[in-house]
């Protein structure tokens, strides 16, 4: 590679760089970067993801104790590398329409509303941006970094600091990504590039067509007439693949009601039923979508395994055939404890308790499924009931724990990672839910069929994971038997293998390598009118 190549992990010149752009948010971003770093890995390229600013509410630990996007977690993992704070230097979790908690090189550093973050706050980042987009190409030979939304927001393009902002700051070159199967899709890639300032087009290199279906020789004649209007290429048709927006980076402005979630890690759906229960029956999953849901990829574990079906809802009346009921992460406790009570859900999920059918709360739905909640941090709403399903009381702490545990539960190795201020005081119960394998507590507690843990990610353990769905089965009456030999993590590669398959089988990839070594191309044309 020139300018650094190689010579990048050595700590001497930097390594080669991309942006990948969208002309919307959820274009294919997330995962086009992930299949990119996965190619460029088996070619044997050291290569790191990177997103300078991320707006989400799926977020990991990095094992620093750092606060990341899970999406960027996702693209580390398809480049083989340890995630790291790096990687996601500004992480915005949304706590309303018009606020959000913002995260600086993984700790959080306050409440910001958008404006007050757009007036200035900022404009300020870009350099601790630069800093570390320089330093991770410093230390790899390539990072693909990715941007959000679309560039061409030009009421915020003098603040953006995560598409042409950095873009322009680190001279690399940009693709950019549109979904054909919204359509539009010409019209986008043109009208983004016309919408650039001449600044910035001079850094858009060309186009990657996502989620095509049908015969790409039909879609020809329009790629050769944009590449005149434009005189840039279009260096690939990606095709319309089922299952691949793993770890998303929001849920807010998905709509999941009644959404089955199909997994992105699971073997390939069978005449449409996915794959078959190992046991004689299947095991419904129903999730309650609540307000500001977080990491609500904790259920994609439960998705992979056959013969589970995982349901978002949010009407009491989904939750009859139910065998188990979660309460997921929420970054507003006492907003979605409220919302649970306006539409009936708080009365439905206390019948089931009482019934002895399975309940299941993470993080923020483990609270909720307390006895009180004091809350002076997050909502301000001083003391709430919670649905006193468990023998526990949680205070909310300035300081936000995020931590990597590792331990036992019942019987099981089990590993996950904590992002919460709630600090929850067990004060009875049947059994504690984490332990340390020598009887000692660490997290969460069962009462009856109820269960709820701070631990994010622990239904990724296969072992404890199949434990806990055997105590489901027969809580819940079900002759299901969990498969004896899913492992979430080998489907998990498989699936970052499928991404790469993606990007070395239908993108132009000795196109891209060009771009990630050589830099910007000269004499791009401009296209008018171009922003101010």
């Amino acid at each position: 590679m020139s300018d650094g190549g190689v010579g990048g992990s050595s700590g001497g010149a930097l390594g080669g760089g991309l942006l990948v752009a969208g002309t919307t948010s959820d274009a294919g971003k997330s995962v086009v970067t992930a299949g990119i770093c996965r190619w460029l890995v088996r070619q044997g390229v050291k290569v790191a993801p990177f997103k300078a600013q991320n707006m989400s509410l799926n977020s990991f630990v990095t094992r620093e104790g750092a606060e990341i996007g899970r999406a960027q977690a996702m693209q580390a993992a398809a480049a083989r590398v340890e995630p790291t704070a790096l990687m996601n230097p500004v992480l915005l979790k949304p706590g309303s329409d018009r606020s959000s908690q913002v995260v600086l090189l993984g700790k959080s550093v306050g409440e910001l509303s958008a404006r007050g973050y757009h007036a200035g706050r900022q404009e300020q980042l870009l350099g601790t941006v630069t800093d570390c987009l320089q330093e991770l190409r410093r230390t790899h030979d390539a990072v693909i970094c990715e941007g959000a939304g679309s560039p061409a927001e030009i009421n915020l393009r003098r603040t953006d600091i995560v598409n042409m902002g950095i873009a322009r700051a680190a001279r690399i070159p940009v693709v950019v990504v549109g979904d054909i199967d919204r359509g539009g899709v010409f019209a986008s890639f043109f009208g983004t590039t016309a919408l650039l300032s001449k600044e910035d087009q001079t850094l858009v290199a060309g186009y990657l067509v996502n989620k095509f279906r049908g015969d790409v020789t039909l879609l020809e004649p329009g790629l050769e007439m944009l590449r005149g209007l434009t005189g840039r290429q279009t260096l690939g048709v990606l095709p319309f693949a089922h299952g691949l927006g793993i770890d998303e980076e929001d849920g807010m402005g998905v709509s999941l009601r009644s959404a089955v979630r199909e997994s992105a890690v699971a073997p390939p759906a069978t005449a449409g039923r996915g794959p078959q229960p190992h046991g004689a029956e299947v095991l419904r999953v129903a999730v309650c979508a609540v307000p500001l849901m977080s990491n609500f990829t904790d259920v994609d574990a439960l998705a992979a395994e056959p013969g589970v079906v995982v349901r978002f809802v949010d009407r009491a009346e989904e939750l009859t055939d139910a065998d188990l009921v979660v309460l997921p992460g929420t970054r507003g406790t006492v907003r979605a404890l409220a919302w649970l009570r306006e539409r009936g859900l708080a009365d439905a999920i206390a019948r089931r308790a009482a019934e002895g059918r399975p309940v299941l709360g993470i993080c923020g739905g483990y609270q909720m499924l307390g006895e009180r909640i004091e809350d002076d941090v997050e909502s301000k709403a001083g003391v709430v009931d919670g649905l006193g399903l468990l023998p526990v009381r949680v205070r909310f702490a300035v300081e936000k724990t995020l931590a990597r545990p590792a331990g036992e539960a019942l019987g099981e190795p089990v590993e996950g990672y904590e992002i919460h201020h709630g600090v929850a005081e067990v004060t009875g119960g049947d059994e504690v839910f984490m332990s340390d394998g020598s009887g000692q507590g660490l997290d969460g507690c069962r009462a009856g069929s109820v269960w709820g843990t701070h631990w994010h990610g622990s239904l990724e353990s296969d072992g404890f994971r199949r434990a806990f769905l055997r105590r489901v089965a027969a809580d819940a009456g079900r002759a299901f038997v969990p498969a004896p030999d899913t492992c979430f993590g080998v489907l998990r590669e498989e699936q970052l293998d499928r991404l790469g398959d993606l990007i070395e089988e239908h993108a132009d990839t000795d196109a891209l390598l060009r771009l990630i070594e050589e830099g910007v191309p000269t004499a791009l044309p401009f296209i008018p009118p171009g922003a101010p």
